[in-house]
């Protein structure tokens, strides 16, 4: 959620910025603002109105005191008593109008929560505007796999070897899933040892969050409401609360804090986690993302942190740096690229891909996305830190970053390391965690 103060400071720049993210918020804006208004104002006419009623209660209080001394001396109590009626008759009037600003303030908070909500994170200013054909590559890293043979497709060196059943994926699950087999199902496991492990050693909390989510999750993280008919949502008939399967960890992560206070001594607050992640992924994929590119259920480990303003920045860089560093232990050729305004997520104020050359694809695939949403999901979860010696609270930074999905990784890694023979080499950091075998062969 932006800050409304920065949208009445200067509402031109906030709509400029939300052009850059090629989405159209002009009137959305105005309409905030002038919600903001008739709030302001309705919240003033009630208190004005309540403190009204309360003098004329405090009035009759003093009348209703000289009517019994009055009425103890004998003397006539009948101008008290008009002026007691007319009191009460503008109190039950002033009640009246009360009660129907309140109701009709309760209808333009909700209006205004809806708008708000709906806005998407202002880009940094340093982003290009515009969509995916002004994305920037800032580096390529190790070099790109040469053979001397046709090289085959993943699904065709995974089925070779055993790795992967597909079919029997589509039979359990419908179109879209895939089951992993044997060494298939330990190599899966491997990459995820290497993941975890490798934050571990970096000082990250490991996190198991649950996978059934309640809606505000998905309200913090940004992905509703615009984004609630892109996941699965569960329908329970004893509950009439909205419960969905996470896309992605970062929807629990994100509302760990939500609606809590920490002190500045426990931040930064690192965290990680392993979840699948179930998406619907609407719409009809591409002749060449078969297999496993692009599924409904995969695995993925998550990294999260919740930092001070100032600290935002440095985080970023190193959440860039962890998962480039994770790729480069598996010995990819892979690159950076720092996404233009309107390629960054509705959440995200910026965003840097890690892509992997996947050879099949001819091209390169996204296999991590590290962003910085400043105070914008805070602001959605009322996630907030107290300085040391501060009496105010304010709205700390979260960011977050893929570290690392394995539906491309798993790709990128039969068939960057297969042999002519069709067999295909392990990354030597895997080895390990598959009992030393250094290359899955045709049984």
């Amino acid at each position: 959620m932006l800050d409304i103060k920065k949208i009445k400071e200067n509402p031109d720049a906030v709509k400029a910025g939300l052009r850059a993210k090629e989405v159209d918020c002009d009137a959305t804006v105005d309409r905030i603002l002038e919600l903001d208004e008739k709030i302001r104002s309705l919240k003033t006419s009630t208190e004005t109105q309540t403190a009204q009623r309360n003098k004329l209660a405090k009035e009759n209080g003093k009348l209703f005191g000289q009517k019994k001394g009055a009425e103890k001396r004998g003397e006539d109590t009948a101008a008290l008593d008009a002026a007691i009626a007319a009191n009460n008759e503008q109190s039950v009037r002033l009640a009246g109008e009360i009660e129907d600003e309140a109701r009709q303030l309760k209808e333009l908070q909700e209006q205004y929560r809806t708008a708000m909500l709906s806005l998407p994170n202002l880009p940094d200013p340093d982003l290009l505007p515009g969509g995916k054909e002004n994305n920037q590559p800032l580096r390529y890293v190790g070099h790109k796999p040469e053979f001397d043979f046709e090289p085959k497709h993943h699904v065709d060196l995974c089925q070779g070897l055993g790795l992967i059943d597909y079919e029997r994926g589509v039979k359990l699950a419908g179109a879209g899933n895939w089951m992993y087999t044997g060494m298939g199902a330990r190599l899966e496991w491997a990459l995820l040892n290497y993941f975890i492990d490798t934050h571990i050693a970096d000082g990250y909390e490991f996190i198991l969050p649950p996978h059934m989510l309640e809606y505000m999750c998905g309200e913090t993280a940004g992905q509703f409401p615009k984004f609630a008919d892109e996941v699965y949502k569960i329908a329970n008939p004893t509950d009439d609360r909205v419960h969905y399967m996470l896309p992605t960890a970062e929807a629990a992560l994100a509302s760990i804090y939500r609606d809590e206070i920490l002190e500045e001594k426990d931040l930064p607050r690192k965290l990680f986690a392993y979840t699948p992640c179930f998406r619907r992924e609407a719409g009809s994929h591409r002749a060449d993302e078969r297999g496993m590119v692009r599924g409904h259920q995969f695995n993925k480990v998550e990294m999260f942190q919740f930092c001070r303003p100032e600290d935002s920045d440095a985080a970023f860089d190193e959440l860039v740096t962890k998962a480039e560093n994770l790729v480069s232990g598996l010995g990819f050729h892979f690159r950076t690229v720092k996404l233009a305004a309107g390629d960054c997520s509705a959440s995200m104020a910026r965003t840097y891909d890690i892509e992997i050359l996947i050879p099949s694809m001819n091209g390169y695939k996204e296999v991590s996305s590290v962003s910085n949403a400043r105070d914008y999901q805070a602001r959605r979860g009322n996630i907030r830190f107290r300085r040391e010696g501060a009496s105010k609270p304010e709205f700390l930074h979260t960011l977050n970053g893929s570290g690392l999905a394995t539906s491309r990784i798993f790709p990128a890694l039969v068939e960057q390391n297969q042999r002519a023979d069709g067999s295909v080499v392990i990354p030597e950091c895997l080895r390990k965690y598959l009992g030393g075998i250094e290359v899955l062969e045709k049984k």
